[in-house]
């Protein structure tokens, strides 16, 4: 068989195999389809073709014969044909549009072209073309093109007008819904709006990016349950890192005093509506710095995002908080923040004080503390294993997070909750930290960071307590970094914002698939198995 016969048996097989079948099915394809791109001038991208020619020609008719020629390229969106002679093009890439006029009367020296884009140039094409800027007699801004060509045809129908409206073809097929859904293309372009804007606020202070490792002995820095693989090459177990946290101190030790990281995290954990297995986190941490310096840095940064990606009236975005349309809320992002001191509003809601978390009974007296509120203040108990932090998780995820529609600062949390974290003095069962809350949804956590190397064995210890009793989330010890906070680690205050949730905040939608440009998504057909998944019980778990 001849490479140009396997080429279109190859495409036309594809086509067959698409959910989207179309024409191109019936028509045949060589490699001269997909030529290399050897055209001398330049395609101007489509945003400033706008912004270059619509303040210099403002009147219908109007052509600039004598400027030099002009390339575009792009998909195309749709084709309207009037008459033999003359064919307009909608060329599309990302949100921005422009019409392409194709006449014969312009494609004198190679009226063949003109010919041949008529016959082969159809709604999906990427195409090149070269000719005159000038506004049509109604007035649309265009490039009259005297030379055309196609750089790769479609092989599937490409739905611009009608989008993909079933929300399981649009999971499935990120690439089609992407090319047809500008909400979707707007989302994503916020996303890296915000992700700039991240990375210049922190540059402009002093802060320094700097990667950390991925995959690692230790998966280290927050109680979340890893994903695990193996080295061969080492032989042995490594994990996917689920925060950066304790490389970032490394550095810190190391002299970086003020150092970031803008980068994936990954948790082995449930899929839903606010979770992604892989997501995006940013963690900053500062040298001789406390929780009043990360406050205002907190409402400074969050402020100034809002103001400049946000469609906000004077600081109030409408912000998603259920499934249902109307589940929207107003919130004013405007600093100051509201705070709520933990164990103190806990303490008022309960109208008793907690027991001392550090003794040994604490878990029994925790859940009396369940049984005695069950029917007026707490849930009944959480899943095991019953440990003094998810108990406390669980306390605060009922009584304090529902108050938390508008940003809200929650501090002052028990020091058992974090093994990492520094107390507000000796002995303290208070350490210090804050959780910003908005819209009831976590979205950063700070806190001073421990930095004696005997307790936080001690406190790694306890996880290790934690963690033989069932508790998948609680860190392993790690005695490397124990020791590397032996060469002394300054006061410092450790930052970390869910980039996600923010993006999902600010573009107004419930679901953080919206806001991921490829999120994770179960197969129809388990590769290690004959069969499909279980659709409903699929379903279930990412709502």
């Amino acid at each position: 068989m001849s490479r140009n016969r396997s080429l279109a048996a190859t495409a036309t097989a594809r086509v067959h195999q698409s959910p989207c079948p179309t024409d191109a099915a019936t028509r045949t394809f060589s490699s001269a389809d997909y030529p290399n791109f050897t055209h001398p001038i330049r395609p101007l991208p489509l945003p400033d073709f706008h912004s270059t020619y619509a303040p210099l020609i403002t009147q219908p008719k109007q052509k600039l014969t004598q400027s030099p020629p002009i390339a575009l390229a792009g998909r195309i969106s749709a084709r309207r044909d009037s008459g033999s002679k003359l064919i307009f093009l909608t060329l599309t890439t990302l949100t921005t549009s422009t019409q392409l006029v194709l006449s014969l009367a312009n494609f004198a020296d190679d009226p063949q072209q003109f010919h041949d884009a008529k016959s082969s140039f159809h709604v999906g094409d990427l195409v090149y073309a070269v000719g005159t800027p000038g506004r049509t007699g109604t007035g649309e801004l265009s490039l009259f093109a005297h030379s055309a060509s196609k750089l790769a045809p479609t092989l599937v129908d490409i739905p611009f007008k009608t989008g993909i409206t079933d929300p399981e073809k649009r999971k499935r097929n990120r690439v089609g819904d992407l090319l047809v859904n500008p909400a979707l293309q707007s989302r994503l372009l916020t996303r890296a709006s915000i992700m700039r804007h991240i990375r210049s606020f922190f540059d402009t202070r002093g802060f320094i990016e700097l990667d950390t490792p991925i995959l690692g002995t230790q998966a280290g820095g927050a109680n979340a349950r890893p994903f695990v693989t193996h080295s061969a090459a080492l032989d042995v177990d490594m994990h996917l890192r689920v925060a950066p946290e304790l490389y970032l101190k490394r550095l810190v030790i190391a002299g970086f005093e003020r150092v970031y990281e803008l980068g994936r995290q990954f948790r082995n954990e449930g899929v839903d509506a606010t979770h992604n297995p892989e997501f995006t986190t940013c963690e900053a941490y500062m040298a001789y710095a406390n929780l009043d310096h990360l406050t205002s840095m907190t409402e400074d940064l969050v402020w100034d995002i809002v103001q400049k990606t946000a469609s906000h009236e004077a600081g109030v975005v409408k912000v998603r908080v259920g499934d249902q349309d109307q589940d929207v809320v107003d919130v004013n992002f405007k600093p100051p923040y509201r705070v709520i001191d933990v164990v103190p509003f806990l303490e008022a809601k309960l109208a008793e004080p907690l027991p001392d978390l550090e003794a040994h009974d604490a878990v029994d007296k925790l859940k009396s503390l369940f049984a005695r509120h069950s029917h007026s203040h707490l849930p009944s108990l959480p899943q095991k294993p019953h440990t003094v932090p998810r108990l406390l998780d669980a306390m605060i995820e009922h009584m304090i997070e529902p108050e938390c529609v508008q940003p809200t600062f929650v501090r002052g949390h028990p020091s058992v909750m974090s093994p990492l974290a520094k107390s507000t003095a000796d002995n303290s069962p208070i350490f210090c930290p804050f959780e910003l809350f908005v819209a009831r949804k976590e979205l950063v956590n700070a806190y001073e960071e421990l930095n004696d190397p005997n307790e936080q064995r001690l406190r790694f210890v306890q996880q290790q307590l934690d963690k033989d009793k069932g508790d998948v989330e609680a860190q392993p010890p790690d005695e490397e970094y124990c020791r590397a906070l032996e060469y002394g680690l300054p006061p410092t205050a450790g930052w970390g914002l869910g980039v996600d949730r923010l993006v999902m905040m600010v573009t107004g939608v419930r679901h953080i698939r919206e806001v991921v440009p490829f999120p994770t998504v179960k197969p129809k057909v388990n590769p290690n198995q004959v069969g499909k998944v279980d659709e409903a019980k699929e379903k279930e778990v990412e709502k």
